[in-house]
C-alpha cells in the first residue's frame, strides 16, 4: 500500500535504538539494535502556506515515540512493536495515513541474511 493520492508526506528513516524485544531468553537479557522507518499521511498546506508547525505533525515528537517504545516496554514480536507506533501515528490529528517498518538486522536466523523487517499500514476511515 502506498500513500494515498492526494495526501502529503513526512518520512522519517533510520531511528535507530536498542529495544529487548523477541521470544528468546537472550534476546531480553541482552538487547538489540532495531531500526524504524515511518511514513505519514497528511496535508500539510495549510502549514506549508502558514509556516505553522500547529498544522502539521512534529516529527521530532515522533522520532521520540518511536525512541520510547523501541526502549520501553519489550513485546515478543516485531509485528506487535509495529503496531503499536502505527496506532499512535494514526491517532495523530492531521494523520490520515501511516505507515511503520520494523528492522531487526541481528534477528536470530542461523543463515546468512542482510536484515528482517516488517510494515504495517493503514488509513483512518
Amino acid at each position: 500500500m502506498a500513500c494515498p493520492d492526494g495526501l502529503d508526506r513526512i518520512d522519517l528513516t533510520g531511528l535507530t535504538a536498542t529495544g529487548f524485544h523477541g521470544v528468546f531468553d537472550h534476546e531480553r537479557r541482552d538487547g538489540q539494535t532495531f531500526i524504524v522507518d515511518v511514513s505519514l499521511g497528511l496535508d500539510f498546506s495549510a502549514a506549508a502556506e502558514g509556516d505553522d508547525l500547529a498544522a502539521t505533525v512534529d516529527y521530532g515528537a515522533v522520532a521520540q515515540h518511536v525512541h520510547d517504545v523501541v526502549t520501553g516496554q519489550p513485546v515478543d514480536l516485531i509485528e506487535s512493536l509495529a503496531r503499536r507506533m502505527l496506532e499512535w501515528c494514526l491517532d495523530l490529528g492531521p494523520v490520515r495515513w501511516a505507515s511503520v517498518t520494523v528492522h531487526k538486522p541481528d534477528a536470530p536466523i542461523a543463515v546468512p541474511f542482510h536484515d528482517v523487517s516488517v510494515t504495517t499500514e493503514r488509513s483512518k476511515q
